[in-house]
């Protein structure tokens, strides 16, 4: 079993806002997406590469809201705080041939549950109370069981070159990692949390925060 990048997780304040920023900072519309009924969540999406992409997920206004937590943490004021600001890069998403292994490796990912949107199915781990694990440095972790979204959306310019993570607990961290067998252009250092892409745009190299 290995995982890798999948995808990059940024919250908005609402789809249109997202759309913008994405127009504004990498030179580039993202794709319509869809709902994500149980979650009361929508989201747009822009190609990075074959089988990775950038989600602009936001809460779904004209959905009713959840019996049970958002995931992402996207019910935290502090986030929707930060999300009324700006667009921002919340987490991401890593793929996995065996989501069971990678939960049974790393059981903090949380409960394996089934999502399906349109034309997409797959099995998600979702940790208790929808929480970000070590604050989204930790990624999540998916199983596509359909075609993989990437592979329906156009070329858009833009490519992932390095996801840069730090955290106060690095080295409680990095076990984490390895049990997963990440693979990719990832760095993980000791320091304040942050999240940081760096992505390869129409408007050049930039990087995402």
């Amino acid at each position: 079993m290995r995982c890798e990048i999948d995808h990059l997780v940024v919250a908005c304040a609402d789809l249109n806002q997202g759309s913008a920023w994405a127009q504004d900072r990498l030179g580039v519309a993202p794709a319509p997406g869809g709902k994500h009924a149980t979650m009361g969540t929508h989201n747009r999406l822009l190609r990075l590469g074959p089988r990775i992409y950038l989600e602009l997920i936001a809460i779904d206004p004209d959905a009713p809201a959840p019996a049970h937590p958002r995931w992402f943490d996207l019910d935290r004021p502090e986030v929707r705080a930060r999300a009324a600001q700006a667009p921002f890069l919340l987490t991401w998403v890593a793929a996995t041939g065996d989501i069971c292994e990678a939960v049974r490796r790393v059981p903090a990912l949380g409960e394996v549950t089934p999502f399906s949107r349109n034309a997409y199915a797959w099995q998600f781990a979702l940790p208790a109370e929808g929480r970000l694990n070590f604050g989204g440095v930790l990624p999540a972790v998916i199983e596509w069981s359909s075609e993989h979204p990437a592979a329906a959306l156009a070329d858009s310019g833009c490519e992932l070159l390095a996801l840069d993570l730090a955290h106060p607990a690095a080295a409680s961290i990095v076990p984490l990692f390895r049990a997963l067998r990440l693979m990719g252009p990832i760095d993980l250092k000791a320091g304040p949390r942050a999240l940081s892409a760096r992505l390869r745009t129409p408007r050049g190299e930039i990087a995402l925060a």
